[in-house]
């Protein structure tokens, strides 16, 4: 069997692993390590798998994954999360659709602290489903504004995305964050039109709450100000230059922590389990990272990334031709597949052929995340769509993917505007220390 027979073996006894529900990380070790093996010898898959362990293990930039899902956990156990809803709903929640509006605004907020997509859908979904439910929202609209909303956690920094696609692309986790940051709030902007237009066209979707006085509008932006707080610490302090990510994830897991001290929340038992939950993410993502760089060289050694590059670069698409081949695979696949799983599979295929046609990888790096929030939401797969269902378990599957299409499709409308308008993602990084 020739290298590229042996790659493309590989790679659908991997899909076929996933399809049957083996972890990602065991199903890329397995392929990854058999495949060096056969193709290299015992001892080259052995060293290798020693090597790259403790490389990427000792990697001082990884820190910023259990601190900022350190953060993340904190602040959801210390009741910020249900402050950043509260001053969302005191601004927009008197008009119609105010509650999915306020869990837009929360969903972002809380993207800000936590980096996960699936952290921001489950705890904004237990903290804004039911106040929807008490004042009849349609069902589609509050279920499929939280899973669209929280695909929010993995474009806004910080990322574990962005984190996971700096290490297997070697580009730098902090201009990454700030590359998120406008096209983070632009996508929360369509997300808000989406939610606008719906209860403009059928009002009974989304009816408007309660008027609060200037007292409780007071009240209620006053206890949001600790997270404004920690999210201009942190992300402020990277654009400044006075934090590198790593600090900043440092600096913003000690103040949510002193904030949950100071508020008489933060008990050692919330210490533990969110310190727990912060340790089993971490160690998933480090899995799947160590995966990675077993499999990878696999690919590498049976030349089906040099395949694909020179059978792409053949068709003579030009860059934004074979760009949106590449958009239009990640949307395929993300109906199928995890997203860490897209990430590992397919950048060391791609990624190759993206530099040699001189696309910034920044850019290309926000346009995968996007595609990669989409999956959240695609069906069969759709992660977000079954934390929803977990919090609302009344509501069936089919109803909450009903409810996440108009959302889906302004998350594709938001991809054209960053592929047309590529400066969006770059400003910031690009002006970094200025």
């Amino acid at each position: 069997m020739t290298g590229g027979m042996i790659g493309t073996t590989g790679i659908v006894i991997l899909l076929i692993l996933l399809a049957i529900r083996i972890p990602v990380a065991f199903a890329m070790f397995i392929v990854g390590f058999v495949g060096i093996w056969i193709l290299n010898g015992w001892n080259a898959a052995m060293g290798l798998l020693a090597s790259e362990t403790f490389t990427l293990a000792s990697n001082p930039e990884l820190i910023v994954v259990p601190l900022f899902i350190l953060m993340g956990n904190v602040a959801s156990a210390t009741g910020m999360s249900s402050a950043l809803y509260d001053a969302a709903y005191a601004l927009v929640g008197r008009v119609r659709g105010g509650l999915a509006h306020a869990t837009v605004l929360g969903c972002g907020g809380f993207a800000a602290l936590s980096g996960s997509s699936v952290a921001s859908a489950l705890t904004m979904g237990k903290v804004s489903l039911a106040q929807m439910d008490r004042f009849g929202y349609d069902t589609r609209l509050s279920t499929g504004v939280v899973a669209a909303g929280g695909t929010l956690g993995i474009l806004i920094p910080p990322s574990t995305g962005f984190v996971i696609y700096a290490i297997l692309t070697e580009q730098s986790i902090g201009r990454l964050f700030l590359a998120g940051v406008l096209p983070g709030l632009l996508l929360l902007a369509m997300f808000m039109l989406v939610v606008a237009v719906l209860c403009w066209i059928k009002p009974e979707f989304g009816p408007p709450g309660p008027i609060t006085t200037l007292a409780e509008k007071g009240r209620a932006l006053v206890g949001a100000i600790p997270i404004l707080i920690v999210v201009m610490t942190t992300i402020g302090g990277i654009y400044g230059g006075f934090f590198s990510p790593p600090e900043a994830a440092g600096v913003g897991a000690a103040l949510v922590i002193v904030y949950g001290a100071l508020t008489g929340r933060m008990t050692l038992a919330v210490m533990r389990e969110a310190g727990r939950d912060s340790i089993i993410t971490t160690a998933t993502v480090m899995l799947i990272l160590i995966a990675a760089h077993m499999i990878n060289p696999f690919l590498a050694l049976s030349q089906i990334p040099t395949a694909v590059g020179e059978a792409m670069a053949s068709l003579n698409l030009g860059v934004y031709g074979t760009l949106a081949v590449i958009m239009v695979i990640y949307m395929i696949l993300g109906c199928f597949l995890e997203g860490f799983a897209m990430l590992v599979l397919t950048l060391p295929i791609f990624f190759p052929v993206i530099i040699a046609l001189g696309i910034d990888p920044i850019w290309f790096g926000v346009l995968v995340v996007l595609t990669l929030e989409m999956g959240l939401i695609s069906p069969p797969v759709g992660m977000n769509v079954f934390v929803v269902k977990s919090v609302a378990p009344n509501v069936s599957l089919g109803r909450i993917f009903e409810g996440v299409i108009p959302f889906w499709a302004a998350m594709f409308v938001t991809l054209i505007i960053l592929i047309v308008f590529p400066q969006i993602s770059l400003y910031l990084p690009n002006t970094m220390f200025n």
